[in-house]
């Protein structure tokens, strides 16, 4: 007896197959066999005259879909028939989630097998599992099947209905999207907090203190004064407004403070020590792992997943989409064997850790991502290597620690007190926290979104002191500070919110971030994810016109009805209806909206304005700033009034002072700075989209048989300060220097990577760009006369010095290079970005900077360029298939044994 096994990834089939052994041919359906036409040239013709055609679902019938076998998989399902035609079974073995499960029943319903069929799942590659999902087939599960087509139908008629709105009233080529819009809200509605909010100034004491009775100095700060609790940042509201009954200290007032406190007696008032227990972190899931990734290696999401799938088709580590926290028996004496076998038994509870996933309608039947196997794999003994290595490194530590004792310490809190001399009463504090034992954190300690957090194996010890103790002030001083604005969201932090929020699904969170990139939506500056300004034009038309759709309670309700016809409890078509049609007069559906949509001010979506008759405008090429009819240049005459918007520049630093400078030195102005002496032609100076440059103005006539001279400013030049003999020097450029011994001609010039000399093909960098204009003929030979350095530039010293890169365990070194300066850890470089400065430089953003890089991958290298003569196949013929109603009705197969 012969069956045919199909798995989703192809990247199983050889382990799948090592493992059955004889009898069983695996292949794979590599992926989604099946989908709704994805353009004009898909629909079948039998459809093509249909109102509902473009939408590739029979709105009128039921929400039908009209499924079609993309070209790409064509060859694929060929292969699949041949296969089964030789086989005695068909065991369908697509992954255990919805989009598995949809993949099994388009294979049933394409096939068309007139053999038995199984279904079987598994949430790992190892034998004991695949032996164990054989023995245990069952049949497609029609309510998960349903669910992943209602969600896609739903996502098809969200799109194709509300795209096309965005592409008249905004930009064309822009969509729109179930949870992809709602993800670009939250965004957007951060980056409107940060603009909106207004910096608010505080000062307080810090000092140390010093006591005879133990030698160790510590810090504390200035908590009441005369009773009152000093304000802290959480005391100011966004506009930078008090709350509250507290102290608000002003710089004058802190000084004054620590002034007289100088020379004064301290004591102990109160010392409050207690224990404190912290338990383990729970088994990864599918956005833990993710967030952890992100903030241990700087994973983006979507790199994370990758990783994992390798990791999971390889047989390193169970399905790694899951919203469960549970580990199965087996996973579980898996863990404590290896924790006493590791830590010893003290490090071992007496009983197995139980952890209840706090998501909504979480797949408990599931388990949390941990090492497969019956016992886990320590990572040196996996063989594995760079960043699956990093990962799978990071889902052991976690499961390990799951299952140990828990961390146990000590937390103190002390309050010391004075009086001035004048009489006022103030308090400092101070706080610490020692741990006793360590338990789980000797395995694993989970990181933290704020740089400023304390982790939970930070300790922090304050001498021995009790109640009435003298201490001395051996430091003082008044310390200013600022409220910041809420943080932008980064990946990991923009899942964990669509997560609370119960809006998405494990499966779906890194596609959902990748898209908004992709889209243009959003952009990275670092690991921060930054709103365009189109995204705001979106946004605000989404919100006016189509309110509903971007509520994030309505999208969380959504998910919810989902997961109920996941179980069977609701019904796929009385869903679509609902949201296609709305419930009643009164509920309007998405169908009524777009058909009665008023008249939309495109304009008026695209403008946000910044105060004075000064707006943002997002045009067809980009954002720009637009000021008042006309304003007066420097010279006397009028310049244009817009002015493009950088690109890098975030939203909520385009302030009303900042588009005036921009307005000032807009792209497209110039400015005219006389008549060149040789040649007669006006010489102008132009703001370009690369920089500022001077050209000389051609007559009409000229235009079309030449091409004038141009040339960028030099670094040290700028629009307002370039003269005319500047500008004649620059346009000499590319200049002839002499020739060497042989006669052959060297020229200077200044490209994109700086300054150089020109012999034919051997270049020369030179050291400044004024040297263009004044290297003589000699100069240029010395230069020559030296030998070339080939590839790498001998290694410049450091710039700075900046600590150990937390990935790869390497110093990081501040560099100056070829292209400016670098950071570095041996393995990978960053550039340093335009408001990085070497002096300022941390050792965080350069963890930040590098942690960017790195998600890139290596640097692609160039390969040499072919040319294919093309060869023209017949057209293929369309495969269509259509779902009939009858389906819901249809026996399903049962699961044969053989």
């Amino acid at each position: 007896m012969t069956s045919l096994v199909i798995v989703e990834s192809p990247n199983k089939v050889r382990s799948i197959a090592a493992y059955l052994g004889d009898g069983y041919v695996v292949s794979s359906s590599v992926g989604h066999i099946r989908d709704l036409p994805q353009g004009a040239d898909q629909i079948p013709a039998k459809y093509k005259g249909e109102s509902w055609a473009r939408l590739g679902v029979d709105v009128d019938n039921r929400f039908e879909p009209v499924y079609v076998v993309p070209a790409d998989k064509k060859k694929q399902i060929t292969e699949l028939k041949r296969l089964l035609k030789d086989a005695d079974e068909l065991v369908l073995a697509t992954d255990e989630d919805r989009e598995g499960e949809a993949i099994a029943w388009h294979l049933f319903d394409e096939l068309k097998p007139k053999v038995p069929v199984k279904r079987i799942a598994f949430n790992e590659i190892t034998k004991e599992a695949i032996d164990r999902a054989i023995a245990n087939p069952r049949d497609i599960d029609q309510d998960l099947v349903d669910a992943q087509e209602t969600r896609r139908i739903l996502d098809r008629l969200y799109g194709y209905e509300i795209s096309p709105v965005l592409w008249k009233k905004v930009m064309s080529g822009l969509s729109a999207g179930r949870v992809q819009s709602v993800a670009t809200r939250l965004v957007v509605e951060r980056e409107r907090d940060r603009m909106a909010f207004r910096t608010a100034s505080y000062w307080d004491l810090e000092a140390t203190f010093g006591c005879d009775k133990e030698p160790s100095r510590f810090p504390a700060k200035l908590a009441t004064v005369d009773g009152k609790r000093v304000a802290s940042g959480s005391n100011f509201d966004s506009t930078g407004t008090l709350k509250g009954d507290v102290v608000h200290l002003d710089e004058p007032t802190a000084a004054g403070l620590a002034t007289a406190l100088e020379g004064r007696e301290f004591a102990v008032r109160s010392v409050e020590s207690k224990p404190y227990t912290r338990r383990p972190y729970a088994p990864f899931r599918t956005t833990t792992l993710q967030q952890e990734g992100s903030r241990k290696h700087g994973f983006g999401a979507q790199r994370t997943m990758s990783i994992a799938q390798k990791l999971y088709e390889g047989g390193y580590i169970t399905y790694m989409r899951t919203d469960s926290v549970t580990l199965s028996q087996t996973a579980l004496k898996a863990a404590r064997a290896q924790v006493k076998e590791l830590y010893g038994a003290d490090y071992l509870p007496d009983q197995p850790r139980v952890y209840t996933s706090k998501v909504k309608n979480a797949q408990e039947a599931h388990e949390a991502i941990r090492p497969a196997g019956e016992s886990f794999r320590t990572p040196k003994q996996t063989g594995l290597s760079g960043d699956e290595l990093k990962l799978y490194e990071l889902i052991w530590k976690r499961t390990i620690a799951s299952q140990m004792a828990d961390a146990k310490g000590n937390s103190v809190s002390i309050r010391i007190g004075a009086a001035t001399e004048d009489g006022r009463d103030v308090e400092f504090g101070a706080s610490g926290r020692t741990i006793t034992f360590h338990g789980f954190l000797k395995a694993y300690v989970e990181s933290t979104e704020d740089p400023d957090a304390e982790g939970d194996d930070q300790q922090t010890k304050l001498p021995n002191l009790s109640e009435g103790d003298r201490v001395t002030a051996v430091e003082l001083a008044a310390a200013g500070h600022q409220t910041k604005p809420p943080a932008r969201y980064t990946e990991a932090s923009l899942i964990k919110e669509l997560e609370d929020r119960e809006i998405g699904r494990p499966s779906t969170y890194a596609s959902i971030v990748n898209t908004i990139q992709n889209r243009g939506y959003v952009y990275k500056k670092g690991t921060a994810l930054v709103p365009a300004w189109v995204a705001f034009s979106v946004i605000r038309l989404m919100e006016q016109h189509f309110p509903r759709l971007v509520q994030y309670e309505f999208t969380a309700e959504l998910e919810g009805v989902l997961d109920e016809i996941s179980h069977g409890r609701e019904n796929r078509v009385s869903v679509l209806e609902a949201f296609w049609a709305g419930e009643n007069e009164n509920d309007t559906g998405l169908k009524r909206l777009v058909d009665n949509l008023p008249e939309i001010d495109a304009r008026g979506l695209a403008t946000f304005d910044l105060g004075e008759d000064i707006a943002v405008r997002v045009g067809r090429y980009g954002p720009y700033v637009e000021g008042p009819p006309m304003v007066a240049a420097k010279d006397g005459g009028e310049q244009p009034t817009r002015a493009n918007v950088p690109e890098d520049l975030p939203p909520d630093e385009l302030t009303l002072e900042k588009a005036k400078e921009l307005l000032a030195t807009p792209a497209g102005m110039e400015k005219v700075l006389g008549t060149h002496p040789e040649t007669g032609l006006e010489v102008v100076v132009r703001n370009g989209r690369y920089g500022p440059y001077v050209t000389e103005a051609l007559p009409e006539d000229a235009k079309k048989s030449a091409k004038p001279r141009t040339a960028s400013l030099f670094k040290s030049m700028d629009l307002d300060s370039v003269t005319l003999e500047d500008a004649v020097r620059l346009l000499t450029l590319p200049r002839v220097v002499g020739t060497d011994a042989e006669g052959q001609e060297i020229t200077a010039q200044n490209g994109r990577y700086g300054p150089y000399l020109k012999k034919g093909t051997d270049s020369r960098s030179l050291e400044s760009e004024e040297q263009l204009l004044t290297i003589t003929e000699e100069q240029a030979r010395a230069i020559y006369a030296q030998p070339k350095t080939y590839g790498r530039r001998a290694a410049a010293a450091p710039l700075k010095e900046l600590g150990e890169d937390p990935t790869s365990g390497q110093p990081i070194v501040a560099k100056d290079g070829r292209f400016g300066a670098y950071v570095t850890d041996g393995e990978y470089n960053a550039t340093l970005r335009k408001d990085d400065d070497i002096a300022t430089l941390t050792h965080e953003r350069a963890v930040e900077l590098l942690a960017e890089r790195r998600a890139k991958g290596p640097a692609k290298k160039g390969a040499k360029k072919t040319t294919k003569k093309a060869t023209k196949k017949p057209a293929a013929k369309k495969t269509t298939a259509k779902k009939t109603a009858a389906k819901k009705t249809t026996k399903k197969t049962p699961a044969k044994k053989s």
